[in-house]
């Protein structure tokens, strides 16, 4: 019974503390930090401004429709030439 007075006792002691602990702030930063880093660029800046005439998406709906969309233009995304790796 003394044994369990003095685990109790030690209980009560330790649980105040544990309970004012403060809060860590940063709790969550590197997940932040990682989102952060998957996005790519958050205020793109483009050549030309966005269209958004009626026309021009009328137009290429109708081109969906009738199967005639426009072929996009080559993106290249690399410059410059490889070579493979083992050759001598």
């Amino acid at each position: 019974m003394n044994i369990d007075r003095r685990i109790l006792a030690a209980g009560l002691f330790v649980m105040p503390l544990a309970a004012c602990t403060p809060n860590d702030i940063n709790l969550g930063a590197s997940v932040k930090h990682n989102y952060a880093l998957q996005i790519e660029n958050p205020e793109p800046v483009y050549a030309e401004a966005a269209t958004t005439s009626g026309a021009v998406v009328t137009g290429a709906n109708q081109r969906y429709r009738t199967d005639k969309v426009k072929k996009p233009k080559g993106v290249r995304t690399t410059s410059g030439s490889s070579s493979g790796s083992g050759s001598n």
